[in-house]
């Protein structure tokens, strides 16, 4: 809706007020300094003439008659639009106010002068001079601020005016929300306001370029008000051990508050003696061979990204095939006694005839092993190589004293929302070991995203710092269905071309929007362009003004613009978050969008930091012990491969079974 506001007859009113203010100041100095004027022979007869006979209305019987009149006319003479070319206003609001002020009392208040006793010349020449500054400051600031009233936001040239909007001031709780106190800036004010997670169930996204302020700002008090609600927690430690020792101090300050406490443990494959044991192929979590499958996926994605890429390829499902078949033989074999990744490692690296032998010992597995058996009888070792030596290289990388130190044993299970055995889990990385260690890491939170996505368990949150260095196919399902199952998951990125780098734009896309609380600081490219579209346009006023030699008009209009443009996203500083947030129909949010900087007390956290403990040791252990377990597994698989094919030659039914090498050059044959 656009209306012209300025035309040829309204700009000659304008002209016409404004000449009509001048005169009434110049006859009201040509009657108040009359004496002065007649000394300096400028007076006129037929001035006198007209002077006396407008002073016989009245018009001139008080000073601040004419005064107050002139600056209507004042006022009138600059209603419209501006008269300049340009649309740039020189000064500051603050100045122009100055200026008025200082105009408005020199115009009004010189008025005193008049009743002082003296020389005619001396009072009437301060007077005039008092009267013509004063009108000329008072003419010139008022000009101004209504230039910038009319040219909107007070000239402000990143239009941050119009882009604000309200936002939610209420502070709404719940047993499980979470609430992040801040202020935003509204029509150039602060406001106090909240961003207020009151369902965070239905799972947080985290993005931000580092050193933005993730985890100060927002990972930090997630950690904090969730244990302090007594919930378990899994918590993704990229940069082992910042958040770690985070959670660790909170845990210690909410330990107390529940019957059945809640257990903290630590898991890192750097400092042995501070970290917890946990086989993650534990096999009462192994309740059928497609949980073999997806634990077989799990450790091949994430030692070969690409294959994320890549899945249906036929030496990729061939290589997790292979893998599943032992993982499912340790599974069965003596009760699972050896079903760990230390000694599926061992396992897979056996040569093949003993190798397929005992793996077709189990019925179930005679399928999954056939192709791989038939490649070998046929003697198409090169195709054989290609289905199996991924597998077998990709797990060899695996192979150290400390992963199977860490991975061999069981001091706690990774059901950490089990009502009878609450659990805190913080898993640590080496940034330096990012792709040994994520595949490893991958595999623990792809059993336990299983183990604790369950009906009738306590509260959960999962936290993952740096996500993308994870490789879990899964959390899309997970995520779409764990809020029946009060389980929070918080995602933190640093950019979503890091998800398409290792999961593809489908899956990276599905992560992306599938959060229902997004939460962004500074980010750039694609991601700011993304956030901004999902966060939506606001209607924003839209003046346009054009001049000429001959006449000026302005247009006022409103449209519909970006709340938050990209160029904002790309330049917030560390501590500033935009956003929405989900809501619960007991619990509406009428202002689901932010643009925020989150409050929080820096120099009561760094004092408070100062007292947090380091997480205590588990055990004293020495390279000893750990070397003496790494050689005690490989002994173990022999040991086992030898008992096994040993208890088949007893029986004849499995006898027939076993595979020899006949001539030693890798021409195969069975055994009849």
């Amino acid at each position: 809706m656009q209306q012209p506001i300025g035309n040829k007859g309204f700009r000659d009113l304008r002209i016409a007020a404004g000449a009509v203010t001048f005169i009434l100041v110049l006859l009201h100095i040509y009657y108040s300094c009359y004496q002065l004027l007649d000394q300096w022979h400028l007076t006129r007869p037929f001035l006198d003439k007209g002077v006396v006979r407008l002073s016989a209305s009245g018009l001139f019987k008080s000073p601040f008659t004419i005064k107050f009149i002139s600056l209507a006319g004042m006022v009138l003479s600059m209603i419209g639009p501006p008269e300049t070319t340009s649309t740039r206003v020189a000064s500051t609001a603050l100045r122009n106010f100055i200026r008025l002020g200082i105009g408005l009392f020199l115009y009004i208040g010189g008025t005193l002068l008049l009743k002082i006793d003296g020389k005619p010349a001396v009072v009437g020449g301060f007077y005039i001079a008092s009267l013509v500054i004063g009108f000329a400051l008072t003419w010139l600031a008022a000009r101004e601020l209504l230039d910038k009233l009319r040219l909107g936001s007070g000239g402000e040239v990143f239009n941050r005016y119009n882009e604000s909007f309200p936002q939610e001031e209420r502070l709404l709780q719940n047993p499980y929300s979470i609430n992040l106190k801040a202020r935003y800036l509204f029509r150039n004010r602060y406001r106090n306001s909240y961003i207020n997670l009151v369902n965070p169930f239905k799972g947080t996204l985290v993005i931000g370029n580092p050193g933005t302020g993730k985890t100060r700002y927002l990972v930090r008090q997630f950690l904090q008000q969730h244990i302090q609600k007594q919930f378990t927690a899994f918590v993704f430690d990229f940069k082992y051990d910042d958040l770690t020792k985070l959670a660790y101090n909170f845990y210690l300050q909410a330990k107390d508050k529940r019957s059945i406490p809640i257990k903290f443990y630590s898991v890192n494959f750097d400092d042995l003696s501070r970290s917890h044991r946990c086989n993650p192929l534990d096999p009462n979590a192994l309740h059928d061979i497609s949980d073999a499958q997806e634990a077989s996926k799990t450790i091949l994605l994430g030692l070969n990204r690409e294959w994320i890429r890549r899945q249906g390829d036929f030496f990729v499902e061939s290589a997790i095939s292979f893998v599943t078949a032992n993982i499912w033989f340790l599974k069965k074999f003596d009760n699972g006694k050896y079903c760990t990744l230390p000694h599926l490692i061992e396992l897979i690296q056996c040569d093949y005839p003993r190798l397929f032998s005992v793996l077709r010992s189990q019925r179930e597995l005679v399928s999954l092993i056939n192709p791989f058996l038939s490649a070998f009888l046929r003697n198409s070792m090169d195709q054989l190589e290609g289905q199996v030596a991924s597998a077998r290289i990709a797990l060899s990388s695996l192979s150290s004293p400390q992963i199977y130190w860490v991975m061999s044993a069981n001091e706690f299970t990774l059901d950490i929302n089990n009502p009878a055995d609450p659990k805190i889990v913080c898993m640590g990385m080496n940034p330096q070991k990012q792709i040994v260690h994520g595949a490893v890491i991958s595999l623990y939170v792809s059993t336990m995203l299983k183990m604790i996505n369950k009906k009738d368990c306590d509260p959960c949150m999962v936290l993952f710092d740096e996500y993308a260095t994870l490789s879990n196919t899964s959390m899309d399902t997970f995520m779409a269905t764990c809020r029946s199952n009060r389980i929070a998951p918080y995602l933190c990125i640093q950019d979503i071309s890091q998800l398409q780098k290792e999961y593809g734009n489908a899956q990276a896309s599905v992560l992306f929007n599938l959060p229902g609380n997004f939460l962004c600081s500074q980010v750039r490219g694609e991601a700011a362009r993304l956030v901004s579209e999902r966060i939506g346009k606001i209607l924003q006023p839209k003046s346009t003004v054009s001049t000429n030699s001959r006449d000026s008009s302005t247009s006022e209009s409103t449209h519909l613009d970006y709340a938050v443009p990209s160029s904002r996203i790309s330049s917030l500083s560390a501590g500033q978050f935009v956003g929405m947030v989900a809501d619960e129909p007991n619990q509406r949010i009428d202002h689901k969008a932010f643009d925020s900087e989150i409050v929080v007390d820096h120099e009561a956290i760094n004092k408070e930091e100062v007292t947090f403990q380091a997480h205590p040791m588990v055990r004293d252990i020495s390279a000893e012990m750990v070397d003496q377990n790494f050689f005690k597994i490989k002994d173990e698989v022999a040991r086992l491969v030898e008992a096994r094919l040993d208890q088949m030659n007893k029986n004849p039914s499995l006898a027939r079974l076993i595979v020899r090498d006949t001539d030693g050059g890798g021409q195969a044959r069975k055994k009849q």
